[in-house]
């Protein structure tokens, strides 16, 4: 059966490829990519294929070269930045090209929000503060489920994390509160994390809205909302206690109960 390979390639930096979405790149007759979001360096590993920038096409031609290419038994990636499985679009895509015979393979790779932790220093769960990551989008263009409104996922007050939203930031800041955050809580803004060019932004819910306006930042940022950015205190690992046993450590200390 013929196939379409779905494949992720980082959020940016060339070495955050994975080794087999790079030597997918390089083999492939046909490369259908995510506009400006794929740097040069990893589109210049595909040196025999013919490269096509998705920007500049709508679904159905989309389709329609992914469908061609791989019937005539051609090796076919779709090549998305960050990682396919979000906000990838590729759901549609691998249904349809089911209905035509082509079996697809999707090719996991590091998403923007880790990319995002890995330039701010930091963990997105630390025990005591909060073991949850909520990631979503604030509702413009395409509509949210009510049930997951920024003000009822705030209720959580886990690590939430924004994609495709720093331009809606002072609405989005407005419901977080509503939500329950306070106006306090540390918020991050990560604009193109990994590139060069990679700006870091912090604040607080109360006035990180007024900063990315005054840095312009208006696309391709991570919105992070969480204590974990700057936590009051934190708890230390259990896995690693002296006092804890696990399946590859006794404790090495008896703990003391009062």
């Amino acid at each position: 059966m013929s196939e379409v390979f779905f494949v992720g390639c980082g959020p940016g930096d060339p070495e955050l490829i994975t080794v087999k979405a790079k030597k997918l790149i390089q083999k492939a007759d046909v490369v259908v990519y995510s506009g400006s979001l794929i740097p040069d360096p990893i589109l210049n590993l595909c040196k025999k294929g013919k490269l096509y920038d998705a920007a500049k096409l709508v679904r159905e031609e989309i389709f329609n070269l992914l469908y061609k290419n791989a019937k005539k038994d051609k090796l076919v990636v779709r090549l998305h930045d960050g990682d396919p499985s979000i906000y990838g679009a590729i759901k549609e895509q691998i249904d349809n090209l089911e209905k035509k015979g082509i079996k697809s393979v999707v090719v996991p790779g590091i998403t923007a929000f880790l990319a995002s932790a890995a330039a701010l220093g930091t963990q997105l769960t630390l025990p005591g503060v909060t073991q949850t990551i909520i990631v979503t989008r604030a509702e413009s263009r395409t509509k949210v489920p009510k049930r997951e409104k920024i003000s009822e996922l705030a209720k959580h007050k886990a690590t939430l994390i924004f994609y495709l939203s720093v331009h809606l930031l002072p609405k989005l800041t407005k419901e977080a509160i509503a939500g329950g955050y306070k106006k306090s809580t540390p918020v991050a803004v990560v604009y193109r994390a990994s590139w060069n060019d990679q700006k870091i932004v912090k604040g607080t819910l109360n006035d990180i809205a007024k900063k990315i306006q005054e840095e312009k930042i208006t696309r391709t940022a991570i919105v992070i909302i969480s204590d974990v950015i700057q936590p009051q205190s934190y708890e230390y690992s259990k896995l690693y206690d002296k006092e804890f046993s696990h399946g590859y450590r006794k404790a090495k200390v008896k703990s003391i109960k009062n």
